[in-house]
């Protein structure tokens, strides 16, 4: 190993000794924090990091899953050209149009996702995948299931699945249903974040991280210590209020149809408001949003092993996806990827991946009460926390496949 990849190692272990040194200070009981457990849990993700990033059949899986996925998100373009005509097609004289191209698609995957729901194929797989962590990391069966359901689902659409179990999870149980959900992506979304220059391998890289990670950071922030209420066998629902299959793919189309005008409006605001606050800054002091975001997170950018421009960078980044959401971020992303060396353009893409920001917050708490009311004090009271540990979760994901594609 040359110098510089010793130096950039050893920065990158710095970098996780302080993310994980932060989340301890930001844990309200220190004592009972299991420190065996939160280390069984970094090393099973540096050991998944390895198989997916440098063991050739794991390599060659995630390849091959990624262009599967990317061949389903792409029949979503005949829905949308069938509609929308040319203005459907990147290629045309219109180029791409964000919001039919982007945001129209996730319409097509919404309804999938609600499909794979309905059929109980998406049940199935997170509840032996969530037996096995449960297994292996001692959670309860109802807060494994639901990290394991955020590989797929939304923030507030995991908890759904075992929502008539909310009322009896323990505070422990709640953070790490909120921090599964601040760290990870919903499949409906992942071919708009794909759409803007995302390679797929990454962000299915970095959603493969997001439950052992979630119970790493969430087991330190607030670890188990009230009586856990036991349950034999999770009965998932799966059905919901739908009574068949064009039901249910009815319902998802909808449903998406109402993300992709929710995440429109929001960018329209935000983006506007983001060029407003710039004028004023730019009058007043000659600076921008983007050029305080890349100094207060610099930091971390340089304690991922890059140097400073790179690092400054990475802190624009960071700024844009925690005040304002992931989507601004992405997009800033996509711009620049194409000039990044492999391992910082992972790095990069795996510390963005998560609805850690801020909004999320009013999302989360209000999305999971309406499944269970008595809860919702203690949603609101964690919920700050919840965010800065998805936040956490990204970046250690990141820093750690940093680590592992060193070698």
């Amino acid at each position: 190993m040359s110098a510089k990849n010793l130096g950039m190692l050893g920065l990158n272990i710095l970098g996780i000794v302080v993310v994980l040194f932060l989340m301890f200070l930001l844990s309200s009981k220190k004592k009972n924090i299991n420190f065996k457990k939160v280390a069984l849990a970094l090393a099973i993700q540096f050991v998944i990091a390895f198989i997916l990033l440098k063991f050739e059949p794991g390599r060659q899986m995630i390849m091959a899953v990624s262009n599967f996925v990317t061949e389903v998100i792409n029949c979503g373009s005949a829905g949308l050209q069938f509609v929308f005509g040319t203005l459907a097609d990147p290629k045309a004289p219109t180029g791409m149009v964000f919001c039919i191209t982007v945001l129209g698609n996730i319409v097509f995957l919404s309804a999938l996702v609600a499909l794979l729901y309905y059929l109980g194929i998406l049940s199935f797989v997170v509840k032996w995948i969530g037996k096995g962590i449960g297994a292996i990391m001692g959670t309860t069966e109802v807060e494994s299931f639901v990290a394991v359901a955020n590989m797929f689902l939304g923030h507030t659409d995991s908890p759904v699945l075992v929502s008539k179990y909310l009322n009896k999870m323990t505070e422990s149980e709640i953070m790490l249903v909120l921090i599964s959900g601040m760290g990870s992506m919903s499949a409906s979304i992942l071919g708009g974040y794909h759409e803007l220059g995302i390679p797929m391998s990454n962000l299915l890289i970095a959603s493969t991280l997001v439950p052992f990670g979630s119970i790493l950071i969430s087991k330190i922030i607030l670890p188990q210590t009230e009586k856990v209420y036991e349950i034999e066998d999770v009965k998932m629902d799966n059905k919901g209020d739908n009574n068949n299959i064009i039901e249910a793919i009815s319902e998802g189309a909808m449903t998406g149809m109402q993300m992709a005008l929710a995440i429109g409006a929001s960018l329209i605001a935000v983006i506007s408001l983001v060029t407003m606050v710039n004028k004023g800054l730019n009058a007043l002091c000659g600076t921008s949003l983007e050029e305080i975001f890349s100094w207060v997170f610099a930091p971390i950018g340089y304690l991922m092993g890059f140097d400073w421009d790179t690092a400054l960078k990475e802190g624009g980044l960071l700024g844009s996806k925690l005040v304002l959401n992931e989507f601004v971020a992405f997009d800033q992303l996509g711009q620049m990827i194409k000039e990044l060396d492999p391992r910082t353009a992972m790095m990069m893409s795996v510390s963005l991946a998560g609805f850690a920001n801020f909004a999320s917050m009013g999302i989360c708490v209000s999305g999971i009460a309406v499944l269970c009311p008595e809860k919702k004090e203690v949603l609101s009271r964690l919920v700050l926390k919840s965010m800065i540990g998805g936040f956490a979760v990204s970046v250690l994901s990141a820093m750690i496949c940093g680590v592992v594609l060193l070698f």
